[in-house]
């Protein structure tokens, strides 16, 4: 394959300070290098963007739809490229791929739509002395930072409505995963988006110099996926200047199976929201609880669902479990594992690293008791540890036992139960009967230490707006 290599500031790609490789986490082979960017290059991407500013607010939002939808139509006629790139840096097998560049476009196409429909107001006071006029204005220059997991996809969800509300961006991908990023960028100057509005860089030495462009009163906005860890540190930052930030953290999703649900398609719910993209996902199902009375058939089923996995590289023919980003991440997820072992963990399928090459880590079934360590933690691997629970109100207060708030899921044949469960669990999103509920036209964030703010739906250009309220005499 052919690669972009280069950063992209004002329009043009350019060398920058040194080079990084990039490699496949299947093989443990060097794809390619990859441009890093010193001071210079990232001074001149704000730079860039900010006197891009200006005219991208002005411009129509018309004019800003079309070059949105634009990117969509390439984004989907070079889907198989884009998913075997993904696929290459990431692990992910090719069918997990594809799957995430067709939800990537849609996050282009809905913003387009957006762009034309931002609501304002208009009415008169209570008091009847003035009219109340409300508008929405581009926050300005924007920094996006993006996660490994969904290279195209958290690009997408954050370009897509920062260039909607007409807002300039600076996007700093992860180091693992820069080759979809660039792509992006790409399809995005052929879609023509102006000179500046877009710029892409990889920090040499990721810490300061993302410190320093936050500190540049030029840059008015941060949005960021990413750990809670990372996230905690970087609104610590954002607090000298009140850097307006949008954050899409960590999740620990409880996964809810109560005693009346169809355990058939349960497993298949399970089967998505565990191992879509090999369990690498923040809203991937990460703490199981099963009702007594149907623990056992759950159990069977699912272990042998997930043991029926084809674990290869993920551009095999017929891979469906790929291998981890890196060895590093890999041996995070084996660790996890040993720890919840060792607490007493009750192994019914996996649980062993592989010999041979490659970041692979098997599909894991562990039935735990609720004190068991690994239920504190964010495993972003294909490891599904189990509960087993008596009441749904012991199911409910297992599944809020945890910091993070991102989305759950439940499984019942009972609507209302499943709604009153739904109520009752403290997450930003919840799905009822079903694996995967991510859309972009749906707004996605969580409760407590999961985020601050929503991307996608009507929802996600509004982390893009400050909102203005006019008052006329009358």
């Amino acid at each position: 394959m052919q690669f972009k290599t280069e950063l992209y500031i004002d329009g043009s790609w350019v060398s920058g300070d040194g080079k990084m490789p990039v490699y496949d986490p299947s093989t443990g082979e060097v794809i390619t290098e990859v441009a890093t960017a010193g001071d210079a290059q990232c001074l001149a991407a704000v730079d860039a963007a900010h006197k891009a500013s200006a005219s991208w607010a002005k411009t129509a939002p018309r004019v800003r739809a079309e070059i949105l939808r634009k990117a969509f139509e390439i984004m989907v006629a070079e889907s198989d490229h884009l998913a075997t790139l993904i696929s290459m840096e990431n692990g992910k097998v090719f069918t997990d791929a594809k799957g995430e560049v067709a939800y990537a476009a849609e996050f282009f196409r809905w913003f387009s739509e957006e762009a034309v429909r931002t609501p304002g107001d208009f009415r008169t006071s209570p008091s009847g002395d003035k009219k109340i006029i409300v508008t929405h204005q581009p926050i300005s220059v924007s920094l996006l930072i993006t996660p490994w997991n969904f290279p195209a996809a958290m690009a997408t969800r954050k370009i897509g409505p920062a260039l909607a509300a007409g807002c300039t961006v600076i996007l700093k991908p992860a180091g693992e995963t820069p080759l979809t990023a660039i792509a992006i960028v790409d399809i995005l100057e052929r879609a023509g988006v102006p000179k500046g509005v877009v710029n892409y860089i990889l920090p040499s030495t990721t810490g300061p110099m993302i410190s320093k462009i936050m500190h540049d009163p030029r840059v008015r906005n941060l949005s960021f996926t990413g750990s809670t860890f990372v996230g905690q540190m970087l609104i610590r930052e954002s607090a000298d200047l009140v850097l307006r930030t949008s954050m899409e953290l960590g999740g620990n999703a409880p996964f809810v199976v109560l005693d009346d649900a169809d355990i058939d398609e349960a497993v298949k719910g399970a089967m998505l929201a565990k191992m879509r993209n090999g369990g690498a996902a923040c809203t991937a199902a990460n703490r199981f609880f099963v009702a007594r009375k149907v623990a056992d058939e759950f159990i069977t089923k699912f272990a042998a669902a997930m043991g029926a996995l084809k674990v290869a590289p993920g551009m095999e023919a017929g891979a469906q479990l790929g291998a981890s980003v890196s060895v590093k991440e890999r041996n995070k997820i084996a660790e996890l594992v040993d720890a919840a072992v060792a607490a007493g963990g009750d192994v019914k399928l996996g649980a062993k690293t592989p010999e041979g090459p490659g970041a692979f880590y098997p599909a894991t079934v562990v039935v735990v008791d609720k004190s068991n360590p690994i239920l504190r933690q964010e495993v972003f691997g294909p490891v599904a540890p189990i509960v087993i629970f008596d009441t749904d109100e012991e199911g409910i207060a297992l599944a809020n036992d945890t910091e993070y708030g991102l989305i759950s899921y439940v499984y019942s044949s009972d609507l209302a139960r499943a709604m009153r469960a739904a109520e009752a669990i403290e997450s930003g999103m919840v799905a009822i009967n079903r694996g995967v509920i991510s859309d972009p036209a749906a707004p996605f964030g969580g409760f407590k230490q999961s985020g601050l703010g929503r991307e996608g739906g009507f929802d996600g250009i509004h982390e893009f707006l400050e909102t203005k309220y006019i008052g006329v005499e009358i």
